[in-house]
């Protein structure tokens, strides 16, 4: 067992709109929206075990290790390949759990790709891809690696070039429920469909959000206050909701002004996940 852990990144995303377009006879939502990732990012340290052991050493609140995505993957990955080794597993979050910016999932795919190397796979970004969306509809967009348009149940990705943005964030100190939302009588299921076109001229929003405000206030509180300075939106199933700014300076002028009992942060959007390759399409 090689004596110290490697650190990987494992950026957040935000969706810069969120479409319900239909349901499938399964059960699951076809959705469309644009995933954009951005700089605040949690660490993911692995080293490679020799006796096929995954485990988690630090603990998370609320997460137990069987449930972590991070120790699901790594086990998922194992069973796949056949690979008999294992991996030793910490978790640094800054991400927030439940918060609609993809923590957990971002968290997997970093320990598909980091293993992919660390367990000498040479495994295809489209095998783990494809492994990955057991784990979840948005680790697929981690493993591809670029700010995309995403369909079906998030799976169908086409690489999308945005522009450089700053965006401030806000983080609502609610817990949401995914599977609660998407299950609400009201939601939203069968909105259009958008050109890429359409959203870089503005049009999108997130069909999740008027379902999300009606049952946590709090988040409509947070959108209120930062709707006083431009357009905002909440990303995912919420909790966290953001504006776009063209600079860094100007989020954090309007970070300045945040009340005493909100939290919120500055990011910058990437232009790739962080372990992307370079000349990677």
């Amino acid at each position: 067992m090689s004596a110290r852990l490697e650190r990987f990144p494992a950026p957040g995303k935000l969706n810069l709109f969120l479409h319900v377009v239909g349901r499938r006879a399964d059960g699951y939502h076809l959705l469309q929206t644009v995933f954009r990732f951005i700089d605040r990012c949690d660490q993911i340290g692995i080293r490679v075990r020799e006796d096929a052991r995954v485990r988690r050493l630090n603990d998370l609140p609320g997460v137990p290790e069987d449930d972590d995505l991070c120790v699901r993957a790594a086990r998922l990955l194992q069973k796949c390949s056949g690979r008999r080794l294992g991996a030793d597993l910490e978790v640094e979050k800054n991400l927030p759990i439940g918060g609609g910016m993809g923590g957990g999932s971002s968290d997997a795919a970093t320990v598909l790709v980091a293993l992919n190397r660390l367990w000498h796979l040479r495994w295809s970004r489209e095998e783990l891809g494809r492994i990955g969306l057991e784990l979840g509809a948005d680790v697929p967009v981690f493993v591809f690696g670029r700010n995309a348009l995403a369909e079906g149940v998030g799976e169908q990705l086409r690489a999308i070039d945005l522009r450089p943005a700053s965006y401030l964030v806000l983080e609502p100190q609610v817990a949401v429920s995914t599977a609660e939302m998407f299950s609400a009588p009201e939601l939203t299921r069968n909105s259009e469909a958008i050109t890429i076109a359409a959203f870089l001229e503005g049009h999108g929003r997130n069909d999740l959000e008027p379902v999300v405000c009606k049952r946590h206030p709090e988040v409509a509180h947070h959108l209120a206050w930062l709707r006083q300075y431009g357009k905002a939106a909440m990303t995912g199933s919420g909790a966290c909701v953001f504006s776009e700014f063209e600079t860094e300076s100007e989020a954090r002028r309007i970070l300045g002004r945040l009340p005493a009992d909100m939290r919120g942060y500055v990011v910058r959007g990437l232009e790739r996940h962080p372990l992307l390759p370079e000349g990677a399409v």
